[in-house]
């Protein structure tokens, strides 16, 4: 997918805007694949269980989407939000869709009901999807109705602005069903990898929480500060992996190609791996010092607005990514 395609490019075609889909769970994640699916033209019913859930989404949505077309990332708010239906019925939300998009509370047994219900709900040919960020779809999908139909999808959050997408079936999860969610993936303007076989925590979590993991042994053991971690990431790290992952980072840090890299510096990978405590035994302690001191510089009051600077930060990464780089299998262009 081409940085072009996560703008204005992510408009309706076809006959697209005919086509359902519900967004069960309606928090940070639920709210940004409603806008996803808005922009490309379906009509996306949102659904929560919690009272007053579903209205107080449709107001941060719309907030949302007149962002976007301020930055020129869609061309019509109110475009956007007439393909957004409330419902206040799980039965109504599904009916006559083509999937639906579960982003509900991080929890075994909460998932295990919801999925009971929409196996039974949905249309016997949509396609049941969840955001979970780190639970294996065969901790909770086991017992659903039509379970071959059921699969993880899960995003960057927010998947509004960032397209990545983890596929990860089921042991059950039937072929037609991958291929079918990998297809809307695409459709809708997503970036969507399959995993080979299930593992907790998928692609990006698993990296992401190591790293965050080796963070906190660095900041608990008094090598640095928080901030300077951060530092090393938006000044250093972050700075090649805008547009190359790792490999490609150390492919190209050496004239000899990765395995060059790999020669040269493959015992010292070795050694600081083997020094590099991801099971860091961190404690409340640790954490509220860490929380303090983040807190100092965006109070936890602040946090949602500082939130609306993130993505306009990151719309600004879009446009750059447009403009300046082809966005495919970490080529530079």
């Amino acid at each position: 997918m081409t940085a072009g395609e996560v703008t204005k490019g992510r408009a309706a075609t076809g006959d697209a805007t005919k086509k359902r889909v519900a967004c069960v769970g309606v928090g940070n994640v639920g709210r940004a694949w409603a806008i996803v699916f808005a922009r490309a033209g379906f009509e996306v019913a949102l659904y929560d269980s919690a009272a007053g859930a579903v209205k107080r989404a449709v107001a941060l949505i719309d907030r949302n989407a007149q962002d976007l077309e301020s930055a020129g990332l869609i061309d019509s708010a109110a475009g956007l939000m007439a393909h957004i239906r409330p419902c206040e019925d799980l039965d109504e939300a599904v009916r006559d869709v083509i999937h639906v998009q579960e982003s509900v509370r991080e929890d075994v047994e909460i998932k295990r009901e919801v999925f009971a219900r929409l196996g039974d709900a949905a249309p016997v040919n949509a396609t049941l999807a969840s955001s979970t960020s780190a639970l294996p779809g065969s901790s909770f999908l086991e017992d659903v109705t039509a379970r071959e139909r059921c699969i993880v999808a899960h995003p960057v959050n927010p998947p509004s602005l960032i397209p990545l997408v983890e596929l990860c079936p089921a042991p059950w999860t039937s072929s037609e069903t991958v291929e079918s969610v990998r297809t809307l993936m695409r459709e809708i303007g997503q970036h969507p990898i399959l995993l080979k076989k299930e593992i907790a925590g998928f692609l990006l979590n698993r990296l992401q929480y190591t790293l965050v993991a080796e963070a906190l042994h660095l900041v608990g053991e008094g090598y640095c500060e928080p901030e300077d971690i951060d530092a090393v990431l938006t000044h250093g790290l972050a700075m090649r992996w805008a547009f190359i992952g790792p490999f490609q980072v150390a492919h190209l840090n050496s004239t000899d190609g990765f395995a060059g890299f790999v020669e040269q510096l493959g015992g010292m990978m070795r050694t600081v791996g083997e020094d590099a405590r991801t099971d860091y035994p961190w404690d409340a302690t640790l954490i509220n010092r860490i929380h303090e001191r983040l807190a100092q510089k965006t109070p936890v009051a602040d946090i949602p607005e500082a939130q609306l600077a993130r993505d306009q930060r990151i719309m600004s990464l879009l446009h750059w990514r447009a403009g300046e780089y082809d966005g495919q299998d970490g080529d530079i262009s």
